[in-house]
């Protein structure tokens, strides 16, 4: 079965929603198919708490200040073009975002009530109580609906990107002019795989973080938009800067998602210690407990291998308790629900696995090197994050891509048609498995051997180690591939072994520590180095 039109986005989050509603908005003629692999509002977009960062007050705030920051945080491997782009276009789609109905939080004088957070040199942050994610999404969500020509279809699990390779044509990495025809995607409901065909098809399909065992990303996020374009021979970068965010909530009893403790909290006040009470990070650098992510994730990292302890600390009890329970009513409530009041004891926090900042390759209109491909979000490595992004960037960096892939698609809408001569899915000779205890260790496995291998501290004894490991996984999950019908978590697994390989494949080739790769056996940083492109 195959249904036809304009244009299909695999993702419902901030990049995928924000670049329907630009699309339709300017286009009623469009037809435009968003895909949401559970429902709509199941992103990463809806589980970011901090903000979105936009220069906002000029009076102590400017363009030039947020580059700078972006830069310095991304140790020296952003694009400055692609920043400068970012921050000067970022306050005008954040107004629309606004003007669409998002809703984010003000002083007593009317105001924006703007945030700090880790890597930031002023308060820029947007932000609503510590749901802002959930608010953003809302409001694409509910714009989307308003428009006749966005169709979503919920539960629908991407699986391959449709090139020339499913025409029977022979295709490499070094193929020119590979092209995207559409998706084959799974009704999950029905068990049924649909082809959906398109003129143009956007990849705005999220993280990757479900491959770690601690994460703060949701369920969904398995890596799928990026492993289906590998597949389809794409070009990816920058897969090894994984960022951690330092301060996931430590629960004993397990959790997944890992709550995340939103680093405006750090921005309100917040000060990480030991067990004892006492500050660590004057030790690792100046700016204390508001560096950047990645400085503060291996200072955690290794005061807990040093002392031999599973967490360390968040100290909100000299905070005031009214101005906390404004503006981290979410937070304070879930630290009650396993018995610790913020206000009288100090919150246990570890590092989790939290955004990553390589991907599908794009220029600054989200093209990728796959023709009528375009992507936008986690998924893509756009040059705005280099080796670390900047806290609360991400959501901007969405919304201007979300704008400026509608922009280069309505640009050349005319010069593309649908393919006809697409095959349905062929599923002859596979049957159901006989053991679904086949895929749900595997993927234990391939999450324990990225925690312990290829974390926020890596060497080449780990790499070798994990990449082996990973490759008899990456055997036995293919020949089930091969002999099996198509299911979620098989897929799944398959797509998490994707992306194990190419953030182990991108750090052994970094023979340097840089931003969030850190490597005991190269600690220095070189003084110039080409982003890896795989």
């Amino acid at each position: 079965m195959a249904i036809q039109s304009d244009i299909v986005i695999i993702g419902s989050g901030v990049a995928g929603l924000s670049l329907a509603i630009q699309l339709a908005s300017r286009r009623k003629d469009i037809s435009i198919i968003v895909l949401a692999k559970t429902t709509e509002s199941e992103s990463n977009t809806n589980y970011a708490q901090g903000g979105i960062a936009s220069v906002w007050d000029h009076e102590t705030d400017d363009f030039k200040s947020h580059i700078d920051d972006t830069l310095d945080a991304g140790d020296d491997l952003c694009d400055p073009k692609i920043v400068r782009i970012v921050v000067e276009e970022g306050p005008v789609r954040v107004q629309e975002l606004i003007d669409w109905g998002a809703n984010f939080d003000k002083d007593n004088s009317g105001d924006y009530d703007l945030g700090r957070e880790g890597g930031h040199s002023e308060n820029r942050i947007l932000h609503y109580k510590d749901v802002t994610g959930w608010e953003i999404q809302r409001t694409l969500m509910a714009k989307a609906a308003t428009y006749d020509n966005i169709a979503i279809y919920e539960h629908y699990f991407a699986i391959d990107i449709i090139t020339q390779h499913h025409l029977g044509h022979n295709i490499s990495r070094l193929t020119p002019n590979i092209e995207c025809f559409g998706v084959y995607a799974l009704n999950r409901k029905t068990s049924e795989i649909i082809t959906f065909l398109a003129k143009q098809t956007v990849l705005a399909s999220g993280g990757t973080g479900q491959v770690y065992k601690s994460t703060t990303n949701p369920a969904v996020a398995t890596g799928d938009g990026i492993a289906m374009f590998y597949r389809a021979k794409g070009r990816v970068e920058n897969m090894e800067f994984v960022q951690f965010h330092p301060t996931a909530l430590y629960n004993p009893a397990g959790e997944n998602p890992d709550f995340l403790i939103s680093e405006a909290v750090r921005g309100f006040g917040a000060v990480l210690k030991d067990a004892s009470g006492n500050e660590f990070m004057q030790k690792y650098d100046e700016r204390l407990s508001l560096a950047p992510r990645d400085i503060v994730a291996r200072a955690i990292d290794n005061e807990m291998k040093v002392r031999g302890v599973d967490n360390m600390y968040l100290d909100c009890r000299h905070l005031d308790k009214e101005g906390f329970l404004k503006h981290f009513p979410n937070i304070y409530n879930k630290c009650l629900s396993i018995g610790i009041d913020p206000m009288v004891s100090m919150i246990p926090v570890v590092p989790a696995c939290h955004y990553m900042c390589g991907g599908i390759q794009v220029n600054e209109f989200g093209q990728s090197s796959i023709r009528r491909l375009l992507a936008a979000g986690e998924c893509t490595c756009s040059g705005l994050h280099g080796a670390n992004r900047l806290a609360s960037n991400s959501l901007l960096e969405g919304l201007v891509f979300g704008y400026r892939g509608a922009m280069k698609i309505l640009e050349s809408f005319e010069e593309y048609t649908i393919q006809e001569g697409i095959p349905d899915w062929n599923a002859t000779g596979t049957n159901d498995p006989k053991e679904m205890i086949l895929i749900t260790q595997s993927r234990k496995e391939v999450k324990e051997i990225m925690s312990n291998y290829v974390g926020i501290v890596r060497s080449n004894v780990r790499l070798k180690r994990a990449s082996d490991r990973m490759f008899l996984l990456y055997q036995e999950t293919e020949e089930l591939y091969n002999n099996t019908t198509i299911s979620p978590q098989l897929c799944e697994l398959r797509n998490l072994i994707t992306i194990s390989y190419l953030i182990i494949k991108g750090a052994t080739l970094r023979h340097e520590s840089r931003g969030l790769h850190y490597t005991t056996d190269y600690p220095g940083k070189l003084p110039f180095i080409e982003n890896t492109l795989m």
